[in-house]
């Protein structure tokens, strides 16, 4: 969705003087009253096409100061305009205002003074600038003395909505989102955010239709992720990656980039390319990954643009993976043919894609070819459809010959699981029942994955089960108040009484990590299933039920339970699915075996031999990259 209103004098390159007698001569017009406002604008904008900003703003100020004309409002929005391109933000709020005072209502002014406030931190004055557009007499100023043009009302209710997103009031955001796409159903952008919001909330259907939107227009708007939470066809999540790097990403260069530096020799130069090093699902699993490379044969390199934070627990996270690394190149700020060209000369052999398509990524620099061998790895669990990234990480299990033909990308298997983890994860002390307020007697079936991996189909699931398994309750993550409420509401229209439905808060790593032995049984999600919340189930000890579908995401923790060694805890269907979390359900006894062949045997397991899994990994790295050396 838009983030920012288009002003009409477009920025250029840093300011040159302007003869002092012409600029002068000019300001002296302004002062007389008599310039026209054509002109005005005319020659604001000339000064600014040549790189006099500060000399436009001070035309602006010297019409504005002496003329009466009823067409202040526009010169006024243009000062402010100009004003905020040159940071002076206090100045263009009261040029801003002052358009306001000669047209109340103004559209353009209310708008640009809403992304002021947002850059400020006053998000309730944003919002006010943003509603006084599109619900007139609600906002600041008076009501506008002629309705919005659409392309004004649609900037005002895409960054209301997107606002309120970013501060989770996700039923306001979604109430204005539904207005947006009743006004003009082809947004992709806007649609994109609208299912994704109704599947934060647990809003079922997904796909609720709204304004003349079209069933075509729902499914070709939602985003990669959110089509991997909605079904398990390797063919849509295809489309999907491909309408993405066809509507979002460049056109890649003709000429490999790595194809321009001298050949490549000495130790193999590995470098991980991810803004997402940190307190996240990626910075989580593979610190011990970079830990454990053989620094006699590899070079390990971070390009990542990963945001800073004061918080401990994320620079203790990120301090750490910086510290396994040989080199760090921070890429914030600096544009993707830039970043590419920096991969380019430090030599690197094979660059390791971490993010794929989701949010924050930067898939542009993958299609330079800064490096001969490109892959992809973790963070995008199915195709990418890059130009640039031909190979994955992957083991047979997730990406098994019939889903070949819907991956661009190549398989590099890997023997046992395709998915690192960390062994160093600190873990809490064990809690009691009470501390999380759960029944002492019953029998715990748990999922603490995120809720928009969630589906009515699964949830429904869910409470069969639990219809079957009288003396148990289901343990689930709450995203938020909405998706509470909606589930709730899902279960007693099932038959089941809301309270069986326990919700956990969020608490530190330490104590996430700790309170999973308090489930007896994990239930995964399908078709998203869960990555690193089943890695951390496993190395906690926990057993877990999971389906296996027809693409990479929806077989994650099929690969996991069968590098543990249990393999007779993944189904291929619903029904199976459920049967088996009933059975165990009734029989606790046989949970405790599995619990305790996790206990004895999990930590050993191929699934956890992180020595064994990076070396792995290194055979193949290294094969590559001496093949594209043509050694």
């Amino acid at each position: 969705m838009d983030s920012s209103l288009a002003i009409s004098a477009a920025a250029s390159a840093p300011a040159s003087a302007a003869p002092p007698a012409a600029e002068e001569a000019l300001l002296q017009a302004a002062r007389s009253g008599a310039m026209p406002l054509p002109e005005l604008l005319e020659r604001a904008n000339a000064l600014q096409a040549a790189s006099q900003p500060e000399a436009a703003a001070a035309l602006y100020d010297a019409w504005l100061a002496n003329s009466v004309s009823p067409l202040r409002h526009v010169a006024g929005f243009n000062w402010g305009a100009v004003l905020s391109q040159l940071g002076r933000n206090e100045q263009a709020e009261a040029a801003y205002r002052l358009s306001l005072q000669a047209q109340p209502g103004f559209a353009p002014a209310h708008l640009n003074l809403g992304h002021l406030c947002e850059r400020r931190g006053d998000i309730e004055a944003a919002l006010a600038h943003w509603r006084a557009v599109f619900d007139a007499g609600d906002g600041p100023g008076q009501p506008p003395t002629q309705p919005p043009s659409q392309e004004h009302l649609l900037h005002a209710l895409n960054n209301a909505a997107r606002l309120l997103e970013v501060q989770r009031r996700y039923p306001e955001a979604e109430a204005l989102m539904r207005r947006s796409l009743e006004v003009k159903a082809a947004q992709n952008d806007v649609i994109q955010h609208y299912v994704h919001l109704r599947q934060k909330q647990c809003a079922w259907p997904h796909y609720l239709p709204v304004g003349e939107v079209t069933p075509n227009q729902l499914l070709m708007g939602t985003s990669l992720l959110a089509t991997m939470g909605l079904s398990d066809d390797p063919a849509l999540q295809l489309l999907s990656s491909v309408r993405f790097v066809h509507e979002k990403v460049p056109k890649p260069p003709p000429v490999p980039l790595h194809t321009r530096v001298p050949p490549r020799t000495g130790k193999v130069k590995i470098g991980y390319l991810s803004g997402d090093l940190h307190m996240h699902a990626v910075g989580l699993l593979t610190p011990e990954l970079f830990e454990l490379h053989d620094r006699s044969r590899f070079e390990v390199w971070a390009f990542c643009w990963t945001p800073e934070s004061t918080q401990p627990v994320f620079r203790r996270q990120r301090e750490r993976i910086l510290k396994a690394m040989d080199h760090h190149v921070r890429l914030a700020g600096v544009d993707d043919a830039t970043a590419a060209r920096l991969i380019a000369q430090a030599g690197i052999d094979v660059l390791v894609d971490l993010q794929g398509l989701t949010a924050g990524a930067r898939p542009a620099i993958l299609g330079h070819r800064a490096a001969p061998v490109q892959v992809s790895y973790l963070g995008l669990p199915g195709t990418s459809a890059l130009p640039g990234v031909d190979w994955m990480l992957a083991d047979r299990f997730v990406m098994p010959p019939e889903l070949l033909p819907y991956c661009t990308e190549k398989p590099i298997y890997l023997p046992h699981c395709y998915q690192v983890s960390d062994r160093q994860r600190e873990v809490g002390a064990m809690p009691t029942r009470a501390q999380y307020g759960l029944p002492e007697d019953v029998f715990i079936f748990g999922s603490f994955n995120n809720n928009h991996k969630f589906t009515p189909e699964m949830f429904g699931a869910w409470m069969r089960i639990l219809a079957q398994v009288p003396n148990s309750i289901l343990w689930l993550l709450a995203d938020n108040d909405t998706a509470r409420a909606n589930m709730q509401a899902a279960a007693t229209a099932q038959g089941i009484a809301p309270e069986r439905l326990h919700f956990a808060p969020r608490v530190a790593p330490p104590d996430y990590l700790a309170r999973f032995q308090l489930i007896d049984l994990m239930l995964d999600t399908f078709p998203f299933n869960a990555g690193t919340t089943a890695s951390d189930a496993l190395w906690m000890g926990t057993p877990m039920v999971t389906r296996a579908g027809r693409t990479y995401i929806s077989r994650m923790a099929g690969s996991l339970l069968n590098a543990i060694g249990l393999p007779e805890l993944v189904t291929e269907n619903l029904a199976d699915y459920e049967k088996l979390a009933v059975t165990l359900g009734r029989q606790p006894s046989r949970v405790k075996s599995i619990r305790r062949y996790l206990s004895e045997h999990g930590r050993s397991s191929p699934l956890f031999d992180l020595p064994q899994i990076v070396r792995d990994i290194e055979t193949e790295f290294e094969r590559l990259a001496f093949e594209a050396r043509g050694g």
